[in-house]
């Protein structure tokens, strides 16, 4: 089931978001979330931040906002999503962003953006699979567990 977060998600939001700062290269972030952070950000763009549950257990969530400051870049936004391993495969990321990607067109955002990391080859084909193409490929701006990382920069026209 997918449905808006609320503050009381922050904790199980948190904690995976952990998860993937301490110990994927899959995000460039070194510094973990806190549920104070989590819930903040779910109060101030509600129709932003989803997660789904299955049998009422939290297994992911997805949350869009600016892809850039300034009013120029006001209909572009850049999202998140975050499955837990044990649940991939299952069609729940795909309904995650079939979610956020309404919520965007309802806000009248025309273009999301993803920020994948190249190491992560799966986040990639999943965007594929969902009808983002690669528009940007940024050799080495990411520096995480002693390595440089390449940023690959994935787009979808809403």
């Amino acid at each position: 089931m997918i449905r808006p977060a609320s503050p009381q998600d922050s904790a199980a939001i948190a904690a995976l978001w952990n998860w993937m700062i301490r110990d994927t290269l899959a995000t460039f972030t070194t510094v973990p979330k806190t549920s104070a952070e989590v819930a903040a950000r779910i109060t101030s763009a509600p129709t932003q931040f989803h997660i789904a549950e299955n049998k009422g257990i939290f297994v992911g969530f997805v949350t869009f906002g600016p892809f850039r400051p300034g009013p120029g870049y006001a209909a572009t936004v850049e999202h998140t999503i975050l499955i837990d391993p044990q649940a991939h495969g299952r069609g729940i990321g795909r309904a995650l962003m079939a979610q956020a990607e309404t919520a965007a067109r309802a806000a009248g955002k025309k273009v999301m953006i993803g920020a994948i990391s190249s190491h992560n080859r799966g986040a990639i084909r999943f965007h594929e699979r969902l009808a983002y193409i690669q528009v940007g490929h940024l050799p080495g701006v990411g520096y995480k567990q002693g390595q440089w990382l390449d940023l690959i920069l994935m787009q979808k026209n809403l």
